[in-house]
């Protein structure tokens, strides 16, 4: 039983600590959440989700006290992949932040046809039918 437990508590943790794409974008249409891009510059000019905030690991110690300390931040890398949101989560969750990573990351929010923003434009990809929830 200990090791039932044990897995219990451990995808317990990950209820608690991701979010899915669907859950994240209905957190920030309810002004209870802002999203955080940790990627590189090249790829955030490459397109990054739609009102999403740049945060890359490098400009965490500088701008920590820009980020909003009355909402849910949503950090995002590349895709299921890339691990550094969850380096700029632990930075962020070490300073007292309430965060959640999200699943899929960048790639399963396109997937899903959710907007993106690349330049000025905000456009939303045909929605992958393989991944995406019913709307």
């Amino acid at each position: 039983m200990t090791d039932i437990a044990a897995r219990l508590a451990h995808v317990e943790a990950r209820l608690a600590y991701e979010i899915d794409v669907v859950a994240a974008l209905a957190a920030v249409e309810a002004g209870a959440a802002v999203l955080i891009d940790t990627r590189r510059l090249a790829s955030w000019e490459h397109g990054h989700i739609a009102g999403a905030l740049h945060l890359p690991a490098t400009a965490i110690d500088t701008r920590l006290d820009e980020l909003p300390r009355d909402r849910m931040l949503i950090v995002y890398g590349w895709g299921p992949g890339c691990n550094g949101a969850t380096g700029t989560a632990r930075s962020l969750l070490a300073a007292g932040l309430d965060v959640r990573e999200l699943l899929g990351g960048y790639e399963y929010w396109v997937r899903n046809g959710f907007a993106t923003e690349s330049g000025d434009a905000i456009t939303c990809a045909t929605p992958d039918p393989l991944v995406t929830a019913e709307r």
